[in-house]
């Protein structure tokens, strides 16, 4: 068996505290934008989606992004292992830190920022010595590829149980990156809509704990899912645009690798680029046909939360996860005009029940060509 249990997720985002606020926002349609005020500058937008006050125990200041980005993944962090019914990290365990790291003035990345290691395992009763511990980083794919990395690390052998961490904090240089490459919208993201035109900044923290089906059997656990397959690719060809032929790849090598030959819908990247958005549709598209008669429906969270850049599929897991146990489509918060998408492909704008839900995938790219997609399965309601 390859699948591994996804035991607990935690989930911060604009929408507020814990994975229920943001599925409850999520299939209610609502759009969490504001205005940035968390720093100045010239850029082309300043529509983002802010985690609010009210998510926070103690909210750090928003002109300190790293504070803040340590509160929220330890915040989630703690939601993740109570929904798994762990007490705490155990000894043994993997912790994968995903995080970007800042450039300096010699072109070099010297550290990583985001949660600081030794503080995040004592606040989850751990220290260092107890857990190995892993910084990953490929741009806004990573949270999918580290999911990837803790998997083939419990298929392994190495452990029984790991817990992927990561947050993202709006800050002056992540936003100017964003704002170099012209992919802000000025008026907010709206993924799959003619009038799209481009991607609205978020901020949150997300977590999951993975374990071998064996440890989730041993104490009597049910998942919130099984993470049955995964892909991860890194297609060199481009370096900002996506590219069909590598998406549909990674589709199509996360379904072999769960030996999965129907997908009941597709939880997309997409993030509301003119560009990146036809690419992901047409690349469903012919693994629409390739998989059969069946419709896949397809749609995003990113209307709703904004892009969470490399922490962007935290809340891609946990609205995979509400579908598989509520048989429930989320709809694309934001989408009014739907794009032409091919036959095969219905793009969905309001919630609405699915005919069926056993496989999803969930898919996560990233600048520099990077590429991965996740088949979840459905454990039981």
């Amino acid at each position: 068996m390859n699948a591994v249990a996804l035991a607990g997720t935690g989930l911060i985002t604009a929408l507020g505290s814990g994975p229920h606020a943001f599925w409850g926002g999520l299939l209610r349609g609502e759009r969490a934008f504001g205005e940035l005020t968390a720093f100045e500058g010239d850029f082309r937008s300043r529509t983002v989606a802010a985690v609010p006050p009210s998510a926070f125990p103690d909210p750090p200041d928003r002109t300190t992004p790293g504070r803040r980005k340590h509160t929220m993944a330890l915040a989630a962090a703690a939601q993740a292992l109570r929904a798994a019914g762990l007490p705490g990290l155990p000894a043994g365990a993997l912790v994968v830190l995903v995080s970007q790291a800042p450039g300096t003035a010699d072109g070099t990345a010297r550290e990583f920022t985001g949660p600081d290691p030794a503080a995040l395992l004592a606040a989850l009763g751990s220290s260092p010595g107890q857990a190995a511990v892993v910084h990953l980083s490929h741009a806004c794919a990573s949270a999918a590829f580290a999911a990837s990395f803790a998997r083939d690390w419990l298929l392994s052998g190495l452990g029984d149980t790991a817990l992927v961490v990561g947050a993202s904090a709006l800050n002056p240089y992540e936003y100017a990156s964003m704002d170099v490459v012209r992919t802000l919208s000025p008026g907010g993201a709206r993924p799959f809509d003619t009038t799209r035109d481009g991607i609205t900044v978020g901020e949150g923290g997300g977590a999951f704990v993975l374990e071998t089906a064996a440890r989730a059997n041993r104490r009597g656990h049910r998942p919130k899912a099984w993470l049955s397959g995964a892909a991860c690719l890194v297609d060199s060809t481009q370096a900002v645009a996506s590219e069909p032929a590598a998406i549909r790849a990674a589709m199509r090598g996360a379904l072999e690798d769960a030996g999965v030959g129907r997908v009941d819908y597709v939880h997309a990247h997409a993030t509301g680029t003119a560009q990146g958005d036809a690419a992901e549709v047409e690349a469903v598209g012919e693994l629409a046909r390739e998989l059969g008669p069946h419709p896949v429906p397809v749609s995003s969270h990113k209307g709703a939360v904004g892009h969470l850049l490399h922490a962007s599929a935290f809340p891609a897991l946990v609205a995979a996860v509400g579908f598989l146990r509520e048989a429930r489509l989320p709809g694309t918060p934001g989408l009014r005009a739907p794009l032409e998408v091919p036959d095969g492909v219905v793009t969905v704008r309001e919630s609405t029940a699915a005919v069926r839900a056993e496989h999803v995938l969930v898919n996560s790219f990233g600048f520099s060509g990077n590429n991965a997609s996740l088949v979840l399965s459905a454990a039981g309601r």
